[in-house]
């Protein structure tokens, strides 16, 4: 008796393609792979703009705006401002101080690669701040989804590596890529200097650490990924050849990324004359939480803890956190990344355990992790894909509710 054929399995995305008229069909075949890509971050930017000025229409007079500020007003508030300070009147070459003789918020916490490329542009079109910093944000955003594509194609299907790039546009904290701060521009070199990673291109990566170093802090976790890539890399040089030459590009930028690490220090230290101007900056951040202390590595999270939680539930929470961070680079499918996406989350993860104090800015702060969106945008299933869609965008809301809109004496900074 001859048997049926099975039923071959239809995914959910070629059903959906299935669905599409026979023209729209051919059309999307013959599209190049950056308009679909672009579509995506077009399509989330409708979303998030439409959550924003929701937003501003209820935003009450606050100590950026008055009530019910328009768009560009209202993605120039917080830490905006401060890169429009760098912008018109540079740093202080005396740092100012409090009335308990401890160093005051000031400047010099905040980097000079962004601010330099929206005053450019002011220049050249003679566009006001607020809106020339929304485009150059909005800019480098589109181009870090491009970038962040391609990266994922080369650790993901092309199916999986397209939802990925929904996810990176529709994450909870993606409306800060069209605001007046850095991390637009910063994620855009930074999914750059990956790729550049994955593809053993170490000569490029001297310009693009730079930039990336003079955008955000981020040269010494760089650094650090590049240190596990070169130890990797010569443990399994049997099977994976690892030339002389690649050897010492590679450790020439390992090292170059470390001391673009320590050169904003530097530089505020020359200015100022002060050899801690820069940590004692940062350090003033979080003294409303935790009063003025000297920054001792790896302590900033269990004070955070400490001070969240109490004792002992503060510090088992951290040390949960601990745990549970390094059981997740050991998963199955943040193993499917590879080892240099790994790397640099386990190498981003460790640097801001150890310098950094954890409040409501440190989920802005975990935006660098991006990779891990490859790992999460791996299930097939409909129902899985729009559900987490469906979450990041609430989560965009919740967001901007708890860390952007300013409710008084605001205390949640983005």
């Amino acid at each position: 008796m001859r048997g049926t054929s099975p039923t071959p399995r239809v995914l959910p995305s070629q059903a959906v393609h299935r669905m599409l008229p026979d023209r729209w069909r051919s059309r999307a075949r013959l599209a190049p792979w950056w308009a679909g890509v672009a579509g995506i971050w077009v399509l989330s930017r409708v979303v998030t703009t439409t959550l924003v000025l929701i937003l501003a229409r209820v935003q009450g007079a606050n100590p950026w705006t008055g009530a019910s500020p328009d768009y560009f007003d209202f993605a120039n508030i917080w830490d905006a401002r401060w890169y429009n300070i760098v912008a018109v009147s540079g740093y202080p070459a005396v740092l100012p101080v409090t009335s308990t003789g401890h160093i005051g918020e000031n400047a010099w916490a905040f980097l000079p690669g962004y601010p330099a490329v929206v005053r450019v542009v002011t220049f050249v079109t003679g566009a006001p701040w607020a809106p020339a910093g929304v485009v150059v944000s909005l800019a480098f955003s589109l181009g870090a989804t491009l970038v962040f594509y391609r990266l994922m194609l080369r650790v993901q299907g092309r199916g999986t590596a397209l939802f990925a790039v929904v996810l990176f546009c529709v994450a909870p904290l993606t409306p800060i890529l069209q605001f007046g701060y850095a991390e637009a521009m910063y994620l855009f070199f930074l999914t750059l200097a990956l790729l550049l990673l994955l593809e053993r291109r170490y000569v490029l990566l001297f310009p693009v650490v730079t930039v990336m170093a003079f955008t955000r802090p981020s040269g010494l976790a760089f650094a650090l990924a590049l240190g596990f890539h070169i130890v990797h890399r010569w443990l399994t040089r049997r099977s994976d050849p690892f030339p002389a030459a690649e050897r010492v590009t590679a450790a020439s930028v390992t090292v170059f990324s470390a001391l673009s690490g320590f050169a904003w220090p530097l530089i505020a230290w020359i200015a100022t004359g002060s050899a801690t101007a820069y940590t004692d900056t940062e350090l003033a951040w979080r003294s409303s939480y935790i009063g003025y202390q000297q920054l001792v590595p790896f302590t900033a999270w269990f004070q955070g803890g400490i001070w969240w939680f109490g004792t002992p539930l503060g510090i088992i929470v951290v040390l949960a956190l601990v745990v549970g961070f390094a059981v997740l680079l050991f998963t199955p499918a943040v193993r499917r990344l590879g080892v240099d996406l790994r790397f640099w989350l386990a190498a981003y993860g460790l640097y801001l355990f150890a310098v950094f104090f954890p409040q409501s800015s440190t989920f802005r702060l975990l935006m660098p992790m991006f990779p891990v969106l490859g790992a999460i945008a791996q299930p097939k299933r409909l129902w899985y894909r729009i559900g987490i869609v469906v979450l990041c965008v609430l989560g965009q809301w919740g967001w901007l509710l708890i860390c952007w809109g300013v409710d008084g004496a605001d205390w949640t900074p983005p």
